[in-house]
């Protein structure tokens, strides 16, 4: 049994025990989250659509740690005119597991 979830504007594909990385959520480590926006839940062949979301279907998950990913770098560059500009960005992220899949 699977289920897709839209978490942030970002959709993800959640499965019982599995461990997603999403944007950071405001929820301290070890609280759990419950998340009420799934587009499709798969039981076996039997696939369930949501229009745009899947009446009374939850994940539930725990949170298991934050941190911030590598930096990149952006580089900003105007050919003859002498604009250079260099910025660097981490980005913050929660390490969730999914716990619960249910429907009604």
């Amino acid at each position: 049994m699977y289920a897709l979830v839209d978490i942030k504007g970002k959709q993800y594909r959640a499965e019982k025990g599995s461990v997603l990385k999403i944007d950071r959520v405001k929820q301290e480590k070890g609280e759990k989250i419950a998340f009420d926006s799934v587009l499709l839940i798969s039981d076996g062949g039997k696939v369930n659509v949501g229009t745009p979301y899947v009446d009374g279907a939850r994940v539930q998950a725990v949170v298991e740690e934050h941190g911030r990913d590598k930096k990149i770098v952006v580089f900003k560059y105007k050919k003859r005119k002498h604009y250079r500009k260099k910025n660097g960005h981490r980005q913050h992220y929660s390490v969730i597991k999914i716990q619960d899949i249910s429907k009604s």
